[in-house]
């Protein structure tokens, strides 16, 4: 799947995956392709603008891990937990509303 293909649903499948553990970034990356079956293999130059994005409006927020190799854990928000709630209802509707043409 392309990038491109997933402009205004990113955010929400992000902030799903971080819903579930803290992650650090390549883990985010690892955790949408494993779930998504490979389908999706996002590049870092996708993901990480999204994190700081993502981090920059409150949705998300980081701290640098010392155990081990230092990294910049991100762990979802009260209000990235209601925007997660909001951007799965806008899927639903919106993959109902496609669904519906296309059949």
């Amino acid at each position: 799947m392309k990038p491109e293909e997933l402009k205004g649903h990113l955010d929400g499948l992000i902030l799903a995956v971080v819903s579930q553990e803290s992650l650090h970034g390549y883990a985010v990356i690892e955790a949408l392709k494993q779930r998504s079956g490979g389908a999706l293999a996002l590049p870092e130059g996708t993901v990480y603008p999204a994190l700081h994005r993502l981090e920059a409006d409150g949705l998300l927020r980081s701290e640098w891990t010392q155990a081990g190799r230092k990294r910049r854990v991100y762990s979802i928000t009260k209000r990235g937990e209601k925007e997660l709630g909001v951007s799965r209802e806008r899927w639903r509707v919106f993959s109902a509303t496609i669904e519906a043409v296309l059949t």
